[in-house]
């Protein structure tokens, strides 16, 4: 089930997670069909499609987001033009292909990548991703228990509804239920407002956010959360974004959509929206 609405600026949200907006194009013109990953498009997504259409207004684009898996199956099925995902094909997506004839192209336009964060006066600089599992889980519930000096651990998360939410559990959790006790934040931004308040407090956001006054992030099995750990897939909680086409079948409208999105313009989106972009591996480090 999806929802279809003409095309506004910001998230347009529909039942069970799944979001979908199209820029209406007249008859004739080129259209645009995009379907798969959360990931991609709860918010990356309408503001990429956004800034696209600017630069061209007569390409209409469909967006739905019913989770990468859902990508692969409309691609193959020849209901979408690209597939967006926030993992590779898996053997059987690509055993599919194979059996119908076609080769996907695989298109890597940046990454996701999650901070586990803390208040700035707790000396836990360090945890291990079983630590951080038992934490988010609830089976560690004193610092203590973690390395950290005596006291409960408050978590806040993203409420369990939102795409970033699913996310941090597969990533960092085994994909268990978070603890009884977490409560549960609308934003990465609440989540940073709530820790940076709170001196027993940690949960997660993304880089840009981790990094605020009042907060902390730690490393992960002694890897920093920054863009050359990520673009390096030495950082445990990140992925690769990816949009898949057919190979052979690609549309003039879904080649002008990828190149835009591996432009500068682009990739200056993913940066503002919290994402990491391509390349980055050739900055700096950080100062860990």
């Amino acid at each position: 089930m999806s929802m279809r609405l003409s095309f506004v600026t910001g998230r347009l949200m529909a039942c069970w997670g799944v979001f979908s907006l199209i820029a209406t194009a007249v008859a004739g013109e080129p259209s645009l069909a995009i379907k798969g990953s959360n990931t991609f498009g709860h918010d990356l997504a309408p503001v990429l499609i956004r800034e696209f259409r600017q630069a061209h207004p007569e390409i209409g684009v469909t967006l739905e987001s019913k989770g990468s898996g859902s990508g692969f199956a409309a691609l193959l099925a020849g209901d979408c033009a690209i597939a967006s995902s926030s993992r590779p094909a898996n053997e059987d997506e690509l055993r599919l292909a194979r059996s119908r004839g076609v080769a996907l192209a695989d298109h890597p336009i940046g990454y996701y990548g999650v901070a586990v964060i803390v208040n700035a006066g707790n000396p836990v600089a360090r945890l291990s991703d079983d630590q951080v599992r038992d934490v988010f889980t609830g089976a560690a519930t004193d610092w203590r228990m973690i390395g950290g000096s005596p006291g409960a651990v408050h978590l806040y998360i993203l409420s369990p509804g939102l795409g970033e939410s699913l996310g941090f559990q597969e990533l960092a959790m085994e994909r268990r239920p978070y603890a009884a006790s977490a409560r549960a934040c609308s934003s990465y931004v609440d989540v940073v407002a709530a820790v940076a308040k709170d001196p027993g407090g940690i949960g997660y956001a993304d880089m840009t956010l981790g990094s605020r006054s009042g907060v902390r992030m730690v490393r992960i099995n002694g890897v920093p959360p920054n863009v050359v750990t990520v673009n390096s897939d030495d950082y445990p909680y990140s992925r690769t974004l990816r949009l898949y086409t057919v190979k052979d079948r690609e549309s003039q409208a879904a080649r002008e959509f990828i190149s835009f999105v591996k432009s500068d313009a682009g990739q200056a989106v993913l940066s503002r929206m919290g994402f990491v972009r391509l390349e980055e591996s050739r900055l700096p480090s950080m100062g860990w």
